[in-house]
C-alpha cells in the first residue's frame, strides 16, 4: 500500500500492538550532577519526584534520530519492513524544526519511501493521542500498519539556571506498531481524552511561534526554555489522571480490580501514588520508572511500556491502561487487553542504536547542549557551576507542590 488511501477486505475485527520498542541515550544525569549546577539536593527531588537521574541526548542526536532508533526496533519486533507501515504518527513538543514535521524526518531515517506522517502535538499526553489516532485509522480500514513514536529532546529546551523544571525533565523515545488483525478481541476497548484550556499557561515555552516569533529579545529574556507552575500542576494531574483512567476502564466495560497494569506517564511518584488511591489499587499495579530516566513527557508511556513487558509485567490477556496528562491541559487514558508474545521483544537486541537524517544544505547548527550541562558532564569530577544568581533557599516553582 503506497500511502493511505485503504485496505482491501475491509475493516478488521481487532486492532493490536504488534511491535515496541524504546531507545533513551548513554548520557546520564544524576541528581548530584544538578547539585553542582543548581541550588538542589538528590534528598530533595528523590523525596519530592522520585527521580534519580535522568538521560541527555548527545549533540549529534535529535528527536527525529532517538525516535528512528525506537521506531526500528518496533518495527524489528513486529517482524516488518519499513514499507510496511502506512502511516508515521510522532508526538512530540520538542521536534527538530517548526517544519517540516519530525515525522517526515523518521520516514526518511527508518527507510519508509511509503507512509504519511505527521505530528501531534499534546505535550506529555501526545503518546495516548498518537495511539487513539493510529488506532483509528486502522480500524476504519484506511491503514493496515500504523507507527506510534512518542520522542522528546527535552534538555536543550531547559533553564539550567532554574532548579524548579531542569529537575523534572529527560530525553528519549518509545514506539509502537498497531496492526489490523482478522482476529476477534483484543486490543483498545476504552478511551478517554480531554483538554482544559484554563492550564494553557501553566506549562509552556512562552516564544518560538506565530504570538511571539523568535528574536535577540525573547533569546536574552530565557523564553525559548520551558516554563511551568508547580503547584498548580501537580493539584490538577493529581485529580485528572486518575479519572481519565477510570473513565477509559468504565468504556472498556471493566471494574478496576480487573486491571493487571497500569502504565502511567512518568512525571512525579506521588501523581503516580495519586492515581492509584483513586482507583483504588496498590502500588504494585502501577509500573514506574520515572527514578531512571525523569519525565521525558510524550516519551514516557512509550518507554515505560518497552520496559514492564522486558521485565515480565506485561503477558497475553492481560489488561493495561496507558494514562498520561500534559500541558494545555490535556489527558488520556486507554484500556486495551494485551496480545502480542512478550517474547518477540527479544528482537529488538539486532538494531543498533544508530540513526541519521540528512543535514540541511548550506547550513550548520550551533552547539545545541546547554553550556551549564555541557559543563557538568564534560567534567564529571570538576568543581560546582557558579550559581550565579540563584539564592539558596528561595523557593521555586516546582519546590512549591508540598
Amino acid at each position: 500500500m503506497s500511502g493511505v488511501g485503504g485496505v482491501s477486505g475491509g475493516p478488521p475485527r481487532s486492532v493490536r500492538i504488534s511491535g515496541w520498542g524504546s531507545y533513551v541515550p548513554e548520557r546520564v544525569l544524576s541528581n548530584a550532577d544538578l547539585e553542582r549546577i543548581v541550588d538542589t539536593s538528590d534528598e530533595w527531588i528523590r523525596t519530592r519526584t522520585g527521580i534519580r537521574e535522568r538521560r541527555v541526548a548527545a549533540p549529534h542526536e535529535t528527536t527525529a534520530t532517538l525516535g528512528a532508533i525506537a521506531a526500528k526496533r518496533a518495527l524489528a519486533v513486529a517482524g516488518l519492513e519499513p514499507d510496511d507501515i502506512d502511516v508515521i504518527v510522532v508526538a512530540t513538543l520538542t521536534p527538530d524544526y517548526p517544519m517540516p514535521s519530525t515525522a517526515a524526518l523518521v520516514k526518511e531515517a527508518i527507510g519508509n519511501d511509503t507512509a504519511a506522517a505527521f505530528d501531534i502535538g499534546a505535550a506529555c499526553s501526545g503518546f495516548v493521542f498518537g495511539y487513539a489516532t493510529a488506532d483509528s485509522y486502522v480500524r476504519s480500514g484506511l491503514a493496515r500498519h500504523v507507527l506510534v513514536i512518542g520522542a522528546e529532546l527535552l534538555t536543550r529546551f531547559l533553564d539550567f539556571e532554574d532548579r524548579g523544571t531542569c529537575i523534572l525533565f529527560g530525553d528519549g523515545a518509545g514506539a509502537v506498531v498497531l496492526s489490523a488483525s482478522d482476529e476477534a478481541g483484543g486490543g483498545m476497548s476504552g478511551l478517554e481524552m480531554t483538554t482544559d484550556p484554563d492550564g494553557a499557561y501553566m506549562i509552556w515555552l512562552p516564544s518560538g511561534g506565530s504570538r511571539s516569533p523568535s528574536s535577540s529579545e525573547t533569546t536574552s529574556r530565557g523564553e525559548h526554555f520551558i516554563r511551568m507552575e508547580g503547584r498548580e500542576t501537580y493539584r490538577y494531574a493529581t485529580r485528572t489522571l486518575a479519572a481519565s483512567a477510570l473513565k477509559a476502564v468504565e468504556k472498556a466495560g471493566w471494574s478496576p480490580d480487573e486491571i493487571d497494569l497500569v502504565i502511567p506517564h512518568q512525571a512525579n511518584v506521588r501523581i503516580i501514588e495519586a492515581v492509584a488511591k483513586g482507583l483504588k489499587l496498590p502500588m504494585d499495579r502501577f509500573f514506574v520508572n520515572i527514578d531512571k530516566y525523569g519525565n521525558t513527557s510524550a516519551a514516557s508511556v512509550g518507554i515505560a511500556l518497552d520496559e514492564a513487558v522486558a521485565e515480565g509485567r506485561v503477558k497475553p490477556g492481560d489488561k493495561i491502561v496507558f494514562a498520561a496528562f500534559g500541558a494545555g491541559f490535556t489527558s488520556g487514558a486507554i484500556a486495551l487487553e494485551w496480545t502480542a508474545d512478550p517474547a518477540d521483544g527479544a528482537r529488538a537486541a539486532s538494531v543498533e542504536p544508530v540513526a541519521s537524517v540528512r543535514a540541511p544544505l548550506d547550513w550548520n547548527s550551533v552547539d545545541p547542549m546547554p553550556p551549564r550541562l555541557a559543563a557538568v558532564l564534560d567534567d564529571p569530577d570538576g568543581p560546582q557551576v557558579p550559581l550565579d544568581d540563584v539564592v539558596p533557599g528561595e523557593p521555586a516553582h516546582a519546590h512549591s507542590e508540598d
